[in-house]
């Protein structure tokens, strides 16, 4: 892992500068998700550029696009940054491994996404999510021009022991119960987990059922500003109906038919709010689970449903529609 900081302090190893930061993304990765939403949110469109690689995970791992290839040309999209590694000296680079391999030759970890990269240092900063968000979150305000984005706060200093307790539940239990359900392979290894992943769920639809209203209390903590909570909940439940209740065998229920008020949260911040809705595609997300984890999918058969991907706000499935 690289753990590395931006910050402002003097002195720092990597201070927040325009242009110099850019964010390698997989579209179809939730952890990679949560980065480009709060770029997004924060206004930082113009201050840290970014690129996705390709969706399919394979031999060599997460790879860029070959603009000339055959097998690529319905991927390469400018609109979506689905380009070949744009980064000045790396025109040879084929796969994100050479990112991690430039910084530390004798690296032996996993070559994961996100990754945050100096441009001018030539280095990964970090490959964290949970962290590269908060930096963005406040690192770089004094390059923010929009005064909304630059005063939103994701983690706020009243919320942090209570956003620090529901995350640490959420990623054990919700973000990444949904891998230990999916990955397991043994029956009663799946079964708890899956269990313990609805339990989760059941606790959140309470929670959202008390506290959520779409006019004057769309988020996770009642306020008018969305907090860490919502993005990183998010990722993980935009993917649930398409991908997780299939793929991962999370099927005790779905969230549009069997959690009302999580589905009513979901869809407003993806509706309403283009940071959520802009940077979720449904197409990379599919294609990346069922055609590249070949041990659970062997025939790399990508299922057509849910349709839609998701709900207009105004719509339910018909055994929500005659409660």
């Amino acid at each position: 892992m690289f753990r590395s900081f931006i910050s402002s302090a003097p002195g720092a190893e990597f201070p927040p500068e325009a242009g110099r930061y850019h964010l390698y993304v997989c579209y179809a990765c939730p952890w990679a998700h949560r980065t480009l939403i709060v770029r997004k949110l924060k206004g930082l469109e113009d201050v840290i550029s970014f690129s996705a690689v390709h969706w399919h995970l394979a031999d060599g791992g997460w790879r860029f696009v070959k603009p000339d290839a055959e097998e690529d040309k319905e991927v390469v999209s400018q609109q979506l940054r689905v380009i070949p590694d744009p980064i000045k000296g790396h025109e040879t680079f084929t796969h994100l491994h050479n990112i991690y391999y430039e910084t530390d030759p004798d690296y032996d970890g996993r070559f994961t996404v996100p990754v945050l990269y100096d441009t001018k240092t030539s280095k990964v900063v970090s490959n964290e999510s949970s962290e590269i968000i908060r930096m963005l979150n406040t690192e770089f305000n004094h390059l923010i021009t929009d005064p909304a984005a630059k005063e939103l706060d994701l983690y706020p200093e009243q919320l942090r022991k209570q956003i620090d307790e529901v995350e640490e539940g959420h990623y054990h239990e919700i973000n990444n119960g949904v891998y230990k359900s999916g990955f397991a392979t043994a029956q009663a290894a799946y079964e708890k987990n899956v269990l313990t992943l609805f339990s989760a769920l059941d606790r959140a639809e309470a929670h959202l059922a008390k506290n959520f209203d779409a006019k004057k209390h769309p988020y996770w903590f009642p306020g008018a500003a969305p907090t860490e909570v919502d993005v990183r909940l998010f990722v993980t439940l935009i993917r649930f109906d398409p991908v997780y209740v299939q793929h991962f065998k999370c099927n005790i229920r779905d969230i549009r038919s069997g959690y009302p008020a999580i589905h009513a949260w979901l869809r407003n911040l993806y509706w309403n709010m283009a940071a959520f809705r802009d940077t979720t595609v449904f197409e990379h997300i599919k294609k990346h689970y069922t055609i590249s984890q070949c041990q659970i999918n062997p025939q790399k058969i990508v299922p057509v449903g849910p349709v839609p991907d998701i709900l207009p706000l105004d719509q339910e499935v018909a055994a929500v529609s005659k409660k």
